[in-house]
């Protein structure tokens, strides 16, 4: 243990003679890692709205080749059917309305739900500021999702207009589940009277089965008996839902793959570059360690840890910042009624402290090697 803190002890010392470098080199890798963070992200992100586990029991009904909510239109007494449908334990009407049906990333999307249903239909939600009393008391008001009145800077007791629908902000909301962070909760008969759609329509069903094995017969039940209405519908999964909904903000964040791939290259490369460097520069006095009793492994070894060390301080002055800026921003992609918060977490920090470590240490490798081969003589004669 001793001769591992010795060796980092040295590596650090012969990286703060160079100070310049140094820290070029790591704002350099920070550069890299904190695109290589924001992407994570976004994919980290995504994979968590779109990937469906055991504990996922909610469908969504919608109106069948319809896909904006303002296409979609059911009758609400719908709801009443679904309910005498086996497996179906709970069924919420849903009125969305949102000001942009495109691609953009400021998506403001209201939801309307039923007096009193909201608890049943979201049981996990937290008030955070503001009352729940307050929002049941007021038919204007709204419970905002945490992202939401953050990019907003919106508290308790302000009122904002959007998309032709003004509400009193009556609190602020905290759920694990991003989509509710990133809506506006309304009561369904003011949105429906706001938005000019008429009482008795809707756009959607929440509809909970009991366990997740029923969500499929449940959903093709569903689409049966209204397969031949006037207003027939597609039942999905809700992640499949929005996977299916949201397939341009996939396409675009699976793009951006790329500009991870191509930020860890640059990352590696400036790596190995700068270590070239030290150790070109350092050839005689390798040497003399040699003379002194040092093995090459020692040497090598001395090597990588100094590139591991460019790549960890790089990594996490990346990874800190790009955190610290999602988090701040509170970045939100919308499409078609969905929306996808970006936001870093714990797994995302550490896979980019991981990464910047892993990368500095394999950028070495070829720096090292050179430095163990280089005979002693000729490095003395250099």
């Amino acid at each position: 243990m001793n001769s591992i803190l010795n060796l980092l002890s040295l590596a650090w010392k012969q990286l703060s003679r160079h100070k310049l470098r140094t820290g070029l080199t790591v704002l350099g890798v920070a550069s890299g890692m904190f695109l290589f963070t924001a992407v994570e992200t976004m994919q980290r992100s995504l994979s968590t709205a779109t990937q469906t586990t055991a504990a996922d029991t909610t469908l969504v009904v919608y109106r069948e080749n319809r896909f904006c909510p303002s296409t979609s239109r059911l009758p609400e007494h719908y709801a009443d059917e679904i309910r005498t449908i086996p497996g179906v334990r709970e069924v919420v009407p849903i009125q969305v309305v949102v000001n942009n049906c495109g691609a953009s990333l400021d998506v403001i999307t209201f939801r309307g739900v039923p007096e009193g249903k909201l608890t049943s239909y979201a049981p996990e939600i937290e008030v955070i500021e503001g009352s729940l009393e307050e929002w049941n008391r007021r038919s204007d008001g709204a419970l905002l999702g945490e992202v939401f009145a953050q990019r907003r800077g919106l508290s308790p007791g302000d009122r904002f207009v959007a998309a032709g629908v003004t509400v009193h902000v009556s609190g602020v909301i905290r759920s694990p589940f991003p989509q509710d962070n990133n809506v506006a909760y309304v009561d369904l008969a003011f949105l429906q009277q706001a938005s000019k759609s008429g009482l008795g329509v809707v756009t959607q069903f929440n509809v909970r089965v009991d366990t997740a094995d029923k969500l499929e017969p449940v959903a093709d039940a569903i689409d049966e008996r209204f397969h031949n209405d006037q207003q027939p519908t597609n039942t999905r999964p809700e992640k499949a839902f929005f996977a299916e909904t949201a397939n341009e903000l996939i396409e675009l964040i699976g793009f951006t793959r790329w500009l991870g791939v191509g930020a860890v290259i640059a990352v590696g490369g400036l790596v190995a570059n700068s270590v070239l460097l030290v150790v070109r520069g350092r050839v005689k006095e390798n040497a003399v360690l040699q003379t002194l009793g040092f093995p090459g492994k020692a040497i090598a070894w001395l090597v990588m840890s100094e590139g591991g060390i460019l790549g960890l301080l790089g990594g996490v002055l990346g990874v800190a910042l790009a955190a610290g800026f999602l988090g701040w921003q509170s970045f939100t992609l919308g499409n078609e009624g969905q929306t996808l918060a970006i936001q870093p977490d714990a797994f995302v920090v550490s896979t980019g402290l991981a990464a910047s470590l892993v990368l500095g240490l394999l950028a070495s490798l070829w720096p090292a090697w050179r430095a163990m081969r280089q005979p002693i003589v000729e490095s003395l004669k250099s």
